[in-house]
């Protein structure tokens, strides 16, 4: 579930080339900005991947508890059928059976535990990447407005990067 990343490098280079013969200061101000975006997508690419990768972690974890309970159950199953076949149980079967049971439900908490957590990961790697996505909008429009030498293009670049900057407090915040 990599990131499917939008090659910027030529825009981020092409605005910084603008900057340096353009007789505008407000380019500068835009090659600097993109320069910051830049940072910024790469801060929420970088958390994006790690939260994947934990929540494909915990999932894992979870299902090798998941298969532990069902390995857990099938002894027990054999248990009781071996105590209601045999026609004088052995007294050593029944704590075993209680003892299964036990353990069953300790499985079962500890594997929908970690169900939880790779739910909660995958939630922050979906924000994570809105803010990746929102970040290379900002300065493919930030590109935009140094090649054009338009200014709205630039306060919408600012726009799409402080709904960037939201969405990695949302994510950084989330439980």
């Amino acid at each position: 579930m990599e990131e499917a990343e939008v090659p910027l490098e030529h825009l981020h280079e092409q605005v910084h080339h603008s900057a340096e013969h353009s007789r505008e200061r407000w380019i500068s101000w835009v090659a600097l900005s993109t320069a910051v975006l830049a940072v910024l997508a790469a801060i929420a690419g970088l958390l994006s991947g790690h939260h994947v990768n934990e929540a494909m972690m915990k999932q894992i974890e979870a299902s090798d508890q998941w298969s532990y309970y069902q390995a857990k159950s099938i002894k027990a199953a054999v248990l009781d059928a071996k105590m209601s076949l045999a026609a004088a149980p052995n007294e050593s079967d029944q704590p075993k059976r209680d003892r299964y049971e036990k353990e069953q439900e300790e499985i079962k908490s500890e594997a929908e535990h970690k169900e939880v957590a790779a739910k909660s990961n995958f939630h922050k790697h979906e924000v994570f990447a809105g803010g990746v996505t929102m970040f290379q909008i900002a300065i493919a429009i930030a590109a935009i407005s140094a090649l054009t030498k338009r200014r709205p293009f630039w306060i919408m670049s600012l726009l799409f990067g402080g709904v960037g900057c939201a969405f990695l407090v949302f994510a950084a915040i989330a439980r």
